[in-house]
């Protein structure tokens, strides 16, 4: 009998055509679900049955509840290699093995300038006019040139931003607690005394940093009064990182003059959410790292998850 994958959170339904699964079909029956499993009752319903589940980023929490209602699951695959909402633990002393796959920064960086250019020159507003019939021109567009991109986070993806940013000619200034002046000399972009200082100096501020305890509402209601009424906010790190509602009022009393996410702190984002509908918010519905080719690098290390898993030799192991 052949055991029973599920792969979740299959919105655009590619999972099973953006790579060959034949490596594992003949022991492994694969079912794939579209629609989002919202709570653990939904995902402990949907899942029951199942020997393998494949997750896609951290869409699903897999909570200890959700765990042991799900007797026969052995297999977890997460894309990625990195996850804060599983509980390994738990996972543990139910037997389920949880393993990874490898992730691509190119995606989100990619993005991070689709959504700061998109808000410089009025991309959607000015679309959006176009089709419907509205005006010629209404918005002014901001510059890049010389202007100041104010990095909150130099890893990898903020590493990557920072060499766009200076190939468009800005000023390129960089802020974390642990930055030292010697990784800021080695990408080439200058170390912000504080991050006040960074808020105050930047026309865009870029946030790339990863989500725990000392970067959760790093930017709040007065960390936005500090920035310039002209300067753009971007998010496609963590939406708590950003207080939420802080951003909402800023841009509805218009004391900055953008922002833009791609990441929300529920997702996904709910009919009606304030976030829909508040004037100089550009946003995505966390496209981040949905890319074909990153989408083919999940799917296609699942299914060597998969294989590996069901010859005895688990890779990638996660917790």
């Amino acid at each position: 009998m052949k055991l029973r994958c599920a792969v979740i959170e299959d919105f655009q339904s590619v999972a099973t055509t953006v790579v060959d699964w034949s490596p594992v079909t003949d022991d492994v029956e694969i079912v794939t679900f579209t629609e989002h499993l919202a709570t653990v009752d939904e995902a402990a319903t949907a899942l029951d049955g199942f020997d393998i589940v494949v997750t896609l980023r951290e869409r699903v929490p897999f909570p200890a509840e959700l765990f042991a209602r799900l007797p026969r699951l052995r297999l977890l695959v997460a894309s990625g290699m990195r996850n804060s909402v599983i509980d390994f633990d738990a996972a543990r002393r139910h037997g389920v093995e949880v393993c990874g796959t490898a992730s691509s920064s190119t995606p989100p960086v990619e993005l991070t300038w689709a959504l700061l250019l998109g808000l410089a020159r009025g991309i959607v507003p000015e679309a959006t006019a176009l089709r419907t019939g509205g005006p010629w021109q209404s918005t002014l567009g901001a510059d890049l040139h010389g202007r100041t991109l104010g990095l909150l986070g130099l890893g990898k993806i903020g590493a990557r931003v920072a060499q766009v940013g200076l190939a468009f000619g800005m000023d390129v200034v960089a802020w974390s607690r642990n930055l030292t002046k010697e990784r800021t000399d080695e990408v080439g972009v200058t170390l912000a005394a504080s991050k006040e200082e960074l808020l105050v100096g930047s026309d865009f501020v870029s946030v790339h940093l990863a989500l725990g305890e000392r970067t959760r509402g790093l930017i709040g209601a007065a960390e936005l009064a500090r920035m310039r009424p002209t300067a753009y906010l971007i998010n496609t790190s963590r939406a708590a990182i950003v207080d939420t509602d802080a951003l909402l009022a800023a841009l509805n009393a218009g004391t900055i003059a953008g922002a833009a996410t791609d990441v929300f702190d529920v997702e996904p984002l709910p009919a009606d959410d304030p976030v829909r509908s508040t004037p100089r918010l550009l946003a995505t519905p966390h496209l981040g790292y949905v890319s074909r080719a990153n989408y083919e690098t999940y799917y296609g290390q699942a299914v060597e998850d998969i294989r590996a898993f069901l010859d005895g030799q688990p890779v990638r192991r996660l917790g």
